[in-house]
């Protein structure tokens, strides 16, 4: 997989934030470690099945399901989508 640009690294990581903020309104953005995983954050299953399909929307992926379960944090989440918003994973 090809590293991302910075910028569509950087927007790619505000609105994943923003999505995640949307869906766990529980959860503050001050609190967001992108070394931990959606779990970790607080998204139980129906969290997570809802923030990535609510993410494949907004950017236009039609990837499976699949290719999201092996993500090991939320930055390695950003960096994924962000290369596939380029073509490059």
């Amino acid at each position: 997989m090809t590293v991302p640009s910075d910028t569509v690294l950087r927007d790619t990581r505000e609105q994943v934030h923003g999505v995640l903020l949307d869906i766990m309104p529980a959860l503050k953005a001050a609190s967001i470690d992108e070394r931990l995983h959606l779990k970790e954050l607080g998204a139980d299953s129906v969290d997570r099945v809802e923030i990535i399909m609510s993410l494949r929307e907004r950017f236009g992926l039609s990837v499976a399901m699949s290719r999201f379960s092996d993500v090991p944090d939320l930055h390695a989440l950003i960096v994924l989508l962000a290369a596939l918003r380029e073509g490059a994973a």
